[in-house]
């Protein structure tokens, strides 16, 4: 890994995002409520931290400390907001006992995995090039596009280009969050939030509807506002 990632970081970056859709589809198929999903998801993220802490990048992607700039950044509100929207149509569990532990625990682990893919590595790699807008729009965009995978479990496919609109709002949410305090670790808190928390949301169109909607307002005006911050040095 270190090899490829030493000789060109955006190609690793691609590498590792092919990589995980392909495994996590697969291991979808099984059920989100799987053992094997959720050990799946346990050894990727072992590898990925294991690689990150090896090789002495815990600070180049966040995930030395929490943003120092939290007052500035209003706490991360728009995030916690956004976090709970899975639950504004009522609270049901959809599985129970073993397999309600296994969902759990398997997006929370998807959380951090799909942060440092896609705000750690993808965008770290194109922020080298210096073309700030381009790497936003690029790793805002691709998060989105990942969730077509969602076909591959047998989501219709309506249900899964709203998912990936709704992938891409929160894509720059989190790409922009991560550009203007340079931590990780409220990333992954709220994205972990957030699929955790869809394992109890209850199907209603009218909630899914304002969820959505909220996020794609919250989007526009939480990246303006962030967009006049100052840029932490790690991100210069």
């Amino acid at each position: 890994m270190i090899k490829l990632y030493q000789k060109n970081e955006l190609t690793f970056a691609i590498a590792c995002i092919v990589g995980y859709v392909l495994i996590v589809g697969n291991l979808r198929n099984l059920g989100d409520d799987s053992p094997a999903m959720m050990l799946g998801l346990l050894v990727i993220s072992l590898i990925l931290f294991l690689f990150v802490q090896k090789n002495g990048l815990m600070e180049k992607y966040g995930l030395a400390g929490w943003a120092k700039n939290s007052r500035q950044m209003l706490y991360f509100i728009p995030l916690w907001i956004v976090s709970s929207g899975n639950l504004w149509g009522g609270v049901s569990a959809r599985y129970h006992g073993l397999g309600l532990v296994c969902a759990i625990v398997s997006f929370a682990l998807v959380g951090f995995v799909e942060e440092l893919l896609f705000r750690g590595f993808l965008f770290k790699a194109m922020l080298k090039d210096g073309n700030v807008k381009t790497a936003i729009i690029i790793s805002s965009v691709t998060f989105g596009m990942g969730h077509i995978v969602n076909l591959l479990t047998g989501h219709a496919l309506f249900e899964t280009l709203v998912q990936m609109a709704f992938a891409v709002a929160i894509g720059f949410i989190f790409t922009m969050v991560y550009y203007k305090c340079g931590s990780l670790l409220p990333l992954i808190l709220a994205h972990s939030a957030i699929d955790v928390l869809s394992v109890f949301a209850v199907d209603n169109a009218v909630a899914d509807g304002l969820f959505i909607g909220t996020t794609i307002v919250t989007a526009v005006l939480y990246c303006w506002y962030l967009s006049r911050l100052e840029t932490p040095e790690v991100n210069r």
